[in-house]
């Protein structure tokens, strides 16, 4: 497999999937707990429109080749990705990101799978590389290209009040908030709804003990 530059938008998703999927994030419960569930978060994640013939499934297909060691490598990881977003300072991005790619074999020019007769440029897998090594090398494009091309003010802490998620904002606008927006959204919205539910409730009673 191979992680073109201009995928940096899929690669950073990556990154900010995998940083959610731990234990402080869900309250305890590790999303990551085993093989297993490392394949299916391969096999979710993995894949984008547009990739090369050799690509799609081939993340997937390193994870279902995990062992023990290979788990563990993923969840440092993680660890090391999560410091790198709740840091953003370009430096210390650029320096982390760079040595996340090291499993890769350096920049080449690529067939462009959206263009016919175009190339891009991709950094291509080593031989025997293990899941964790994919992983790292797609995290650390994802940085890279988001640095690059959006600046690190895109990355990010969850603003809900209860989460300690992090994020990659990769939305044209830069307005994400949410490092989960189906979920933190809509808990934020179900609060503040409750919120004003409590206010109107208690409205009147407090004019009628104004009126005393």
């Amino acid at each position: 497999m191979q992680v073109a530059l201009d995928d940096y938008a899929w690669a950073a998703g990556i990154a900010t999937e995998l940083v959610n999927t731990t234990a402080e994030v869900w309250r305890g419960d590790d999303r990551l707990p085993d093989l297993a569930a490392l394949a299916a978060f391969a096999e979710l994640h993995g894949d984008r429109s547009g990739s090369d013939d050799d690509s799609p499934g081939a993340l997937t297909e390193l994870a279902r080749h995990g062992r023990p060691a290979d788990l563990h490598a993923v969840h440092a990881l993680r660890t090391t990705v999560r410091d790198l977003i709740d840091h953003p300072d370009r430096a210390h991005l650029i320096a982390g990101a760079t040595r996340l790619t090291s499993p890769g074999q350096g920049a080449t020019l690529a067939p462009d799978p959206a263009h016919e007769g175009r190339t891009r440029w991709a950094v291509p897998l080593r031989d025997g590389a293990t899941i964790a090594d994919a992983l790292s090398l797609i995290c650390g494009m994802g940085i890279l290209g988001v640095v690059h091309t959006l600046g690190e003010r895109r990355f990010r802490a969850c603003t809900a009040p209860t989460c300690r998620g992090a994020f990659i904002d990769t939305t044209r606008p830069g307005s994400r908030r949410y490092c989960m927006p189906g979920l933190c959204g809509n808990r934020v919205n179900v609060a503040n709804h409750r919120a004003r539910q409590a206010a109107t409730r208690d409205r009147p009673a407090d004019s009628e003990q104004a009126g005393r």
